[in-house]
């Protein structure tokens, strides 16, 4: 390798481990919740409310997935009004969640803590909606990798599997939260299958 083609990769070596190590620094705020039932990656685990803002998208998961995330993204980064009349930015947080729903599927965003439904801008795009999900308990399975069609089906499958050894029963549609950018390396990345459950004890 020549000098030239050497300081080329160190660059972008050094480029990769500042872009790897700030974002690990970043603090990105998540839904509160309490952990109830741990085992390794599977946990019950009690949600306090949040906001989010959510859009319905037709297609298959990935396309879905894509669009509903340009659409939401959009409303995050400006595309609204808040109640002077502005333009707003609003910070970015994680999970992006996807569930199916009906012939399609349902993208949301969970909005920051700092905002109650009075103070978030309402959208440009009438297709997106904003809502509060109430207090409630979750069954989650956690893992790395792409979130391929196969894995989310073993996933989901192993999930339910472990839920019918405990005292929880499904209450609502399965949903695929991804916490990472696109960036971030497969087995970096931190993806959940997540269902609403109730206690039957």
């Amino acid at each position: 390798m020549g000098l030239k083609a050497f300081k080329v990769v160190n660059v972008f070596f050094y480029i990769f481990v500042s872009f790897f190590f700030s974002c690990q620094v970043m603090a990105i705020e998540e839904p509160k919740f309490k952990i109830l039932v741990d085992e390794g990656e599977l946990e019950i685990r009690s949600y306090d409310e949040y906001l989010v803002a959510e859009t319905a998208v037709e297609g298959s998961f990935d396309t879905a997935s894509r669009k509903g995330f340009r659409r939401v993204a959009g409303y995050i980064f400006g595309e609204n009004k808040n109640s002077t009349g502005q333009s707003e930015k609003i910070q970015m947080t994680a999970p992006v969640t996807v569930k199916p729903d009906n012939e399609g599927w349902v993208l949301h965003f969970v909005m920051p803590s700092n905002y109650d439904m009075s103070q978030l801008p309402v959208p440009n795009n009438n297709s997106i909606l904003l809502k509060k999900i109430e207090a409630h308990l979750a069954a989650v399975i956690i893992f790395s990798g792409f979130t391929t069609d196969a894995k989310i089906q073993n996933k989901t499958e192993e999930l339910k599997v472990w839920l019918e050894k405990k005292d929880f029963k499904i209450a609502g549609p399965q949903q695929i939260a991804r916490y990472n950018d696109p960036f971030t390396l497969p087995w970096l990345r931190r993806n959940e299958i997540i269902f609403e459950v109730t206690a039957t004890n």
